[in-house]
């Protein structure tokens, strides 16, 4: 997916303040409301924009301490691992990795005795072998798109 000027211009716009309608973002770039609506509708098919659900923030529904794991997992059964986590509602996301650990999961817990509880619960898994915790002590770069959009680089 190439994106050209205006569509970088209306992303960054967007991401200055993403209750904008197609009518303030048309003033704002100097074009017109159609062309706006246009390339949001076209920006939405080539999967330019994340599910609002990633804006949600799990501190507000009673999750404040958010940990890393590192899971170690028996390689052939790594769909049916993966499939299992996902039942956790704890477990926010999860990627596969190269190196020691097989799967980085992002998890959310109200407490550290929380996190325990989930921590044993990931051990629980069939063909989990182990898992390495790492609790988030804070966030220092929060996930961001508007330099690479300032960047103007297409990769």
């Amino acid at each position: 997916m190439l994106l050209d000027a205006t569509d970088r211009r209306l992303l960054l716009a967007l991401a200055e303040d993403p209750q904008r309608t197609a009518v303030a973002l048309a003033a704002v770039l100097g074009l017109s409301r159609n062309t706006v609506q246009a390339r949001l509708a076209g920006l939405e098919r080539k999967g330019a924009f994340l599910p609002f659900e990633r804006r949600i923030n799990p501190a507000a529904l009673g999750y404040p301490l958010m940990a890393f794991v590192h899971v170690h997992v028996h390689q052939p059964a790594l769909a049916r691992i993966t499939a299992d986590l996902a039942e956790f509602p704890e477990v926010t996301e999860a990627h596969g990795l190269t190196g020691d650990a097989d799967i980085l999961l992002r998890v959310v817990a109200a407490d550290a005795e929380d996190l325990f509880r989930i921590n044993k619960q990931i051990l629980a898994v069939d063909g989990v072998q182990r898992c390495d915790t790492n609790l988030a002590m804070g966030e220092l770069i929060p996930l961001r798109a508007t330099p690479l959009l300032q960047s103007g680089s297409q990769r």
